[in-house]
């Protein structure tokens, strides 16, 4: 793919999917970067060899393809200074929160914006990307948006735009919910007297295994319970001892909570003229 990218933002996840587009073919020459910090552009380009400038020029916004890889409260000022650049590029955003609407308001009225939310797997290429096209956004661009985001894992394009409140509570934050649990489960084996390095080891290659088995077999979650799960064994005594306080529970307020705050941080953040 001949396409020129610029990643307005330098962090984490713009340096997961640099190193992804890379690894799938795409130049140097072909990608760059506005990064405001000195040290996270001197990383990009000993990392990457990019280009990496501090402020956005005619050069930069000419990209087929801009990607706003900033803060959410960045978002507000970064629009402001693009608005009136934006002519034909598409624009992709993966600042958590941020309306396609509220964008589009920023920008002077420019609607070809994809909206994407990948999760930090993507550093490892195995990341969650949900992705969501405004109206004005076609095919073409669609396809693009859809073949930088695969560069880091599994896309799941989205009809509703406001089913991505659901996708940050879910697969956004999920992660942290995955090592609260290996924190929890570390914890229970050094307390059985299991030594730092026996519990890690034994907690981290269970998740990644069971992850594994769910992902790349036809059964679904409760049948791989059952099947592990003896009438009268171990398994059962745990199972019985996470229903008795009501985990599925917890896990579904948990996970509403994060969703109701995704909804509330996009209104109050979109509320910015």
């Amino acid at each position: 793919m001949s396409v020129s990218i610029g990643f307005v933002g330098g962090g984490h996840m713009a340096s997961a999917l640099i190193g992804g587009l890379l690894g799938k073919g795409f130049s140097t020459g072909q990608l760059q970067v506005v990064e405001v910090s000195v040290e996270a552009r001197e990383r990009l380009r000993e990392r990457f060899g990019i280009d990496a400038r501090e402020s956005l020029d005619p050069g930069f916004t000419s990209c087929e393809c801009i990607v706003l890889a900033t803060k959410p409260q960045q978002l507000h000022e970064v629009a402001g200074d693009l608005a009136g650049s934006m002519h034909h590029q598409l624009l992709i955003s993966i600042a958590a929160g941020i309306r396609t609407g509220d964008l589009s308001r920023w920008l002077g009225g420019y609607r070809r914006i994809v909206r994407a939310m990948p999760n930090t797997p993507a550093v490892l290429g195995c990341g969650m990307s949900a992705l969501y096209a405004a109206p004005a956004a076609n095919a073409s661009e669609r396809n693009l948006a859809e073949s930088i985001l695969s560069a880091v894992g599994e896309t799941l394009w989205l009809t509703d735009e406001d089913a991505m409140d659901a996708v940050t509570a879910v697969s956004g934050s999920g992660p942290a919910y995955v090592y609260y649990f290996i924190e929890a489960l570390e914890e229970a084996a050094r307390r059985l007297g299991l030594d730092t390095a026996a519990a890690r080891q034994l907690t981290l290659q269970t998740v990644l295994g069971a992850a594994r088995v769910a992902a790349e077999g036809p059964e679904d979650a409760a049948s791989l319970r059952a099947r592990v799960t003896s009438a009268g064994g171990t398994t059962e005594r745990a199972i019985q001892s996470f229903e008795a306080a009501g985990l599925k529970q917890i896990v579904t307020r948990a996970v509403d909570a994060a969703a109701q705050r995704s909804r509330e941080l996009g209104a109050e953040l979109g509320r910015r003229d």
